[in-house]
């Protein structure tokens, strides 16, 4: 007996010496079952660095919504060379390079300090518990203990203050030694996002652009950029949806000149985001009108299309911009003109429409900016004009559900009519009804007996909504369908609950589908 004890010690004593050691996430508390939803980002390009070596690099970024745990994303996309980092914090700042003493919380990757990036790759680092604070600043510090290549991965014209300081200075609140770097626009180095879990959060919208969405009239260090401002706008309206920037200055549809082309990093810099539901197409269409030879009306709205098309695959809405003014010529004005009502006709695929042109457009002068909201260059509008845009978005565009209309008559479901968990739609003859159930089930009943079910128990199910397409579909807190009667491409059609206790769904050639079918 004393035998096999002895033996069955060793073996859980070996056992426990090649476990890796997971100490760090218990000590952390960062199991969470909310999905990761982006706060800020910035879209990878090439930067002009010297090079670091032995140096830290705290980086400030200006979050859009909260959170109770946390991650980032390094990039070396662009890499020449493999890049380490062999440490990396997050902290609360207070002022400069200095953060919150006793805020400081260490990020791994994979359980380890340290990783190694390779060339064309990014890692996502693991969870961290941190109390991420909605609108305000986060440092972001990363030790990079090996020369790294000059010209990395990063983001041009930041507009923010960059700090470096020599050694791993990563968990000093005073970052001792550091100074800023504010030339090159105040570029970011490596980091390119941070994620944050918050049950409440709803979804991501991306601002796809070029230097209007950058901000790169506003003042440094100030978060004066219109993406900047609509987080405002959403936090004050109560909506938890985080804000991501994906501007680079002089991005065009068609061309690499700065950053890759749009139709391009479409994919990477707004459909591999965490959380998105909704994206801005803003304005890289004005580069291309900028360029020599301008683009047509015909191949900025082909660009236009396929993102649309692109975007929808992926189950992310789209909110399509107009074009700014720029004092062009009357031939790239009227291509510009001719965009911007393909964007607003209801054929376009858009699904809402953010009016730049007219947020900053001189109503007497629709070719040039209202003077207000003029930085100078005929270009771009400066902090005015940029809040100006994003007051211009209508935030239902950004509901994680759709609105929908209380039922109008007895039985029916018309276009955009619905009913809300715990609400019911009756039969005219008041004997049977369509239930949105507490358990999230979609039943029939009469007389208090359930004769039909979605199958739904359990779900999240949250509305019911007759879509316009002629789709019934019920839907979770999040936007996301949980069950559909698969109808659509049947506008007008409406559902009805019948007295003979059948859900059927009418278009114009009659019944199209029924719960008893």
């Amino acid at each position: 007996m004393k035998r096999w004890f002895y033996r069955l010690f060793k073996a859980a004593l070996v056992v426990l010496m090649i476990l890796p050691d997971t100490t760090h996430y218990f000590a952390q508390g960062i199991v969470s079952a909310a999905p990761w939803v982006g706060s800020w980002s910035v879209a990878p390009s090439v930067t002009d660095d010297p090079g670091f070596n032995n140096q830290t690099v705290r980086q400030i970024v200006r979050t859009s919504i909260g959170g109770t745990s946390a991650r980032i994303r390094v990039s070396n996309l662009f890499g020449t060379a493999p890049i380490v980092i062999g440490n990396a914090r997050i902290a609360r700042r207070t002022r400069g390079q200095q953060t919150v003493t006793g805020s400081d919380r260490a990020i791994t990757f994979g359980g380890q300090p340290n990783v190694t990036v390779p060339v064309g790759a990014s890692v996502v680092s693991d969870a961290v518990a941190f109390q991420v604070p909605a609108l305000a600043d986060v440092a972001i510090s990363l030790y990079l203990p090996q020369q790294t290549p000059p010209r990395s991965t990063g983001h041009v014209d930041g507009l923010q203050d960059v700090y470096i300081a020599p050694g791993d200075v990563s968990a000093d609140p005073a970052f001792s030694g550091g100074t800023a770097n504010s030339a090159g626009g105040q570029s970011y180095y490596f980091l390119t996002n941070l994620d944050v879990q918050n049950p409440a959060a709803t979804g991501a919208v991306v601002a796809f652009g070029a230097s209007i969405t950058d901000g790169l009239a506003s003042r440094a260090n100030t978060n004066r950029r219109w993406p900047n401002r609509l987080a405002i706008r959403l936090q004050r309206a109560g909506m938890t949806v985080g804000v991501l920037n994906q501007g680079i200055s002089g991005n065009d549809f068609f061309t690499d000149d700065a950053g890759q082309a749009g139709l391009r990093r479409f994919d990477r810099d707004v459909l591999q985001q965490a959380g998105v539901k909704w994206v801005v197409i803003s304005d890289d269409a004005v580069n291309n009108l900028l360029r020599d030879p301008p683009a047509t009306s015909t191949q900025l709205i082909g660009a236009l299309r396929q993102l649309i098309d692109r975007a929808h695959r992926a189950n992310v809405k789209v909110i399509c911009s107009t074009l700014t003014p720029f004092n062009a010529s009357p031939e790239i004005e009227s291509t510009r003109q001719e965009v911007n009502a393909f964007v607003q006709d209801s054929s376009s695929g858009c699904d809402a429409v953010l009016d730049q042109a007219s947020a900053v457009g001189d109503p007497a002068d629709p070719a040039n900016f209202l003077p207000g909201y003029n930085s100078g260059d005929n270009l771009h509008p400066n902090e005015a004009g940029l809040q100006a845009i994003a007051n211009a978005m209508d935030l239902e565009a950004l509901a994680a559900l759709p609105p929908i209309q209380a039922p109008s008559a007895c039985g029916q479901l018309a276009p955009g009519q619905g009913i809300a968990r715990g609400q019911r739609l009756t039969s005219c003859d008041s004997r049977t009804s369509l239930n949105m159930q507490a358990d999230g089930d979609l039943t029939i009943s009469q007389a208090g007996t359930a004769i039909w079910s979605a199958g739904t128990g359990g779900s999240a199910s949250a509305e019911l909504r007759m879509q316009e397409n002629g789709n019934l579909v019920a839907f979770d807190s999040n936007g996301v369908p949980v069950w559909e009667s698969g109808t659509s491409g049947h506008p007008g059609a409406y559902a009805y609950m019948q007295d003979d206790g059948s859900l059927a769904i009418y278009a114009s050639n009659g019944v199209i589908w029924a719960s008893n079918m």
